[in-house]
């Protein structure tokens, strides 16, 4: 008897899911790679939420604060924060999302090579096409 690999019923359905023809229910992952994927991606939408609001929101509740003009610059903080720490933090945050991604990607052993690639490393000339059959028109 073959082991589950420890998924749940649901995980088990969906590795034979094809996801281009499905809906996935982003609010219920089945599958730890996605739940932890999602939680990833809410964590930078809150992240960016904050960078992006905080300082509209904070200039809004505190305008005496963010409206005074920071030594040296001469310009407003709110100014400052909204024209460079906004596209700043963008530049952060995708820095942070794509470590991520990749960790994520070694912790379930997800490859983005090419079945070329794959081949090559395990020393066939055989390749796959894009459509499944091989590239000679033969079937697999």
């Amino acid at each position: 008897m073959r082991s589950d690999g420890g998924l749940s019923r649901a995980a088990q359905s969906h590795r034979n899911t094809n996801y281009l023809d499905e809906e996935v229910n982003l609010l219920r992952p089945s599958t730890p790679f996605m739940r932890d994927h999602l939680r990833v991606v809410w964590t930078g939408f809150v992240a960016w939420a904050l960078i992006v609001f905080g300082p509209v929101t904070l200039t809004a509740i505190v305008p005496g604060v963010m409206t005074t003009t920071i030594p040296g610059l001469g310009f407003p903080l709110h100014y400052f924060l909204v024209a460079i720490g906004a596209p700043g933090g963008a530049l952060c945050l995708s820095f942070w999302y794509a470590r991520k991604r990749d960790q994520l990607d070694q912790k379930y052993g997800i490859t983005h090579g090419s079945d070329a690639d794959a081949a090559e490393d395990a020393g066939t000339e055989e390749t796959t096409a894009a459509d499944g059959g091989r590239p000679d028109g033969g079937h697999p």
